[in-house]
């Protein structure tokens, strides 16, 4: 029998797309634009497609931006 953790977000080293936008209240698909530009500080990459969101470079992320577009 496999046991089953539950972490919260705000204790997560790294996050799934959809935790992110919940976290954040940003969309999806804008967290996945941010996650496929060359220059994303908070992408972890796993394998050949899977990519995570690295909470604390989010937040840091986040909080830099006065303006989301």
């Amino acid at each position: 029998m496999s046991k089953k953790y539950s972490v919260p977000i705000w204790k997560k080293i790294n996050l799934s797309v959809e935790e992110a936008a919940v976290y954040s209240h940003l969309g999806e698909n804008r967290i996945r634009e941010e996650l496929s530009s060359e220059h994303c500080t908070f992408c972890l990459k796993v394998g050949k497609s899977k990519k995570l969101v690295k909470r604390k470079e989010f937040e840091l992320w986040c909080q830099s931006m006065s303006e989301i577009v």
